[in-house]
């Protein structure tokens, strides 16, 4: 009789994964030395300098007396955010450790990032006192004069175009790209930087789930952005607290498994004198 010799399985380490942009809004992360710490484990402080202007020299009494104010705005983190995954531990030596080698990377890339960035872009979208156009965009013609216009307003307002992202809607970017010709070129030069952003990413507001499957949606009411200017001196981004952890079953107490906890605490704001950075340009309701 023949032997019967069962060969070993071999388990692919590829994996069919999600499309998945990275980071979109991470350009828009400041150095943030002048941020102290706040009071509260949720605030943080970020300087505020105002002073006086000019005044008519005097050949008698020489200057008038001028003040610097230093202040300090307190800003809540209203991002807090996280997640406990559990994977048994013959579960992870049958699945070759792909379910627990790969699910931070995984977790990072098809659910935090995208949450955070329609959270930011949101969350800049709805500052009280920046500008916000509602209007339909059909044409590159339309779609033009609206970048235009916004560009105007961004440069009279004497923010420094150099230092503004435009976040566009891609098929928006498209319209104004197949007009080819020198206006809708010049249109687009000079920011700081052109990213296109997915519509499932950008909304005027956003729902985070609080349980269940958690994650982010289109929330009551809100309307998909055309496009949305940020300039990166006005922006308070920061990730005040990050922290990723991995309990090995040799330290789970409650189960023979593996752990991956994640939580982040942040802000996305604006410095109350840098409201006109933000242009915010979304579809008719």
């Amino acid at each position: 009789m023949a032997n019967t010799i069962a060969l070993r399985k071999q388990y692919s380490t590829l994996l069919d994964e999600v499309y998945k942009l990275s980071s979109l809004t991470a350009v828009l992360d400041g150095p943030n030395e002048l941020v102290k710490e706040g009071a509260n484990a949720n605030e943080i402080l970020i300087p505020k300098l105002s002073m006086q202007g000019l005044a008519d020299y005097s050949k008698s009494t020489g200057y008038v007396a001028g003040d610097v104010t230093l202040d300090y705005e307190t800003k809540k983190c209203a991002y807090d955010r996280g997640r406990m995954f559990n994977v048994d531990a013959m579960d992870n030596i049958e699945s070759a450790g792909i379910a627990f080698g790969r699910l931070s990377g995984e977790f990072l890339r098809t659910q935090v990032v995208p949450e955070l960035d329609a959270y930011r872009l949101a969350s800049y979208a709805q500052i009280p006192g920046v500008t916000t156009v509602k209007a339909a965009l059909a044409t590159g013609k339309e779609a033009l004069a609206a970048l235009r216009t916004a560009r105007g307003k961004i440069e009279n307002a004497e923010a420094n175009l150099s230092t503004c992202y435009l976040f566009i809607n891609p098929t928006v970017y498209g319209l104004i790209e197949d007009l080819d010709t020198t206006a809708s070129k010049k249109a687009i030069e000079g920011f700081a930087g052109i990213i296109k952003v997915p519509s499932g990413r950008f909304y005027d507001k956003v729902k985070l789930n609080a349980s269940g499957a958690g994650g982010f949606a289109k929330d009551t009411g809100a309307v998909a952005m055309n496009f949305l200017i940020v300039d990166k001196q006005a922006a308070i981004q920061y990730q005040k607290h990050t922290v990723s952890k991995v309990i090995s079953p040799d330290q789970n107490q409650t189960a023979d498994g593996w752990k991956f906890g994640y939580r982040t605490v942040g802000i996305a704001e604006c410095k109350d004198n840098k409201k006109d950075g933000i242009y915010v340009h979304t579809v008719a309701e």
